[in-house]
């Protein structure tokens, strides 16, 4: 995903829908180890998450049986869920001013909030909703300088030190978190099409987006990157809707990956109250060329073609 910039709706990382087939696949693997006929989870019946975890299922296990309680129980709401959990004596977290709790996904990637206050989107999020990120106006008035290294489009070191993808996102996650970086409020449109609002934080993730399309910049060509940029919506389209073990998305993988190889070196990032500055870009490509693209008088760029250029152009607008 972050090879291929994927951003639903111009901002959401996807930190859940990534998630859910990760999930259902090691559902899927632990089923047939113990030789299990079914397969169960608990998302609602008005949500994404049902159909990426079935469709999941299905690619691993198209014979498996789905147990959904939300859809086949007598549980109507979030409400008749807790009753529930209250009379089988299972615990139920609280929020942290002691009340139910928000319907949240916490993964290594991000957070998502969602529900109660939340879904009237006239009302601002509060602040304690908020889990691994500072708020921009109390983060440190001193910025935080972060160096991610790349390896064929991969992130590899973090201030050049080589880590593993866990502990590099982790890292990534503090950093930016303690720099307000990484919140995004969204109403989104669900794939069943009922129209809802959530609270994001990718900090370390947003890095990532970030720090990938600036090393880009200087590695891959100009077809290639527009190329990727042109299918981006579809592929992040494709993730939300559960489609990440389907052959539109393995198909779209395949561009996303194109010259990846090529895309190598560091870039450097100032963080500060959740703004991110692209500080310097490193590499040993050739791809930019600082003899052609000087102000300075030079032999390697041929300006007589360009009145040629111009020309041919006009000829398209008309």
């Amino acid at each position: 995903m972050i090879r291929g910039h994927a951003i639903y709706e111009g901002v959401y990382l996807l930190g859940t829908s990534i998630a859910r087939p990760l999930i259902a696949k090691d559902q899927i693997r632990i089923a047939k180890k113990f030789k299990a006929y079914a397969v169960s989870h608990g998302a609602t019946g008005k949500g994404n998450d049902q159909v990426r975890f079935e469709l999941g299922y299905h690619y691993f296990g198209p014979k498996i049986k789905i147990i959904a309680p939300w859809r086949l129980w007598k549980l109507n709401s979030r409400s008749d869920l807790i009753e529930y959990a209250k009379k089988h004596n299972i615990p139920i977290p609280k929020d942290k001013k002691g009340a139910p709790p928000f319907s949240i996904d916490d993964n290594l990637f991000h957070t998502s909030t969602e529900g109660k206050v939340l879904e009237n989107p006239k009302n601002s999020a509060p602040e304690f909703v908020f889990q691994r990120t500072t708020s921009p106006e109390k983060a440190p008035n001193k910025a935080s300088f972060v160096s991610i290294g790349f390896r064929n489009g991969d992130p590899i070191t973090v201030n050049n030190k080589k880590l593993s993808p866990g502990k590099l996102l982790q890292k990534l996650n503090l950093v930016a978190g303690k720099n307000g970086i990484g919140r995004a409020d969204l109403v989104e449109n669900r794939f069943i099409g009922i129209k809802s609002r959530g609270i994001y934080e990718t900090p370390g993730g947003t890095l990532l987006m970030t720090a990938h399309r600036a090393i880009e910049s200087v590695t891959l060509d100009k077809q290639t990157m527009h190329k990727k940029d042109e299918i981006m919506p579809k592929y992040a389209e494709l993730i939300y809707n559960g489609y990440w073990y389907s052959k539109a998305r393995f198909k779209l993988q395949k561009i996303v990956d194109q010259k990846r190889n090529k895309v190598n070196g560091s870039v450097k990032l100032k963080l500060y109250k959740g703004n991110i500055t692209i500080v310097s870009r490193k590499t040993k490509s050739s791809a930019y060329s600082m003899k052609k693209v000087s102000f300075e008088e030079n032999k390697t760029f041929n300006k007589s073609n360009v009145e040629r250029f111009i020309n041919f152009h006009k000829k398209k607008i008309r």
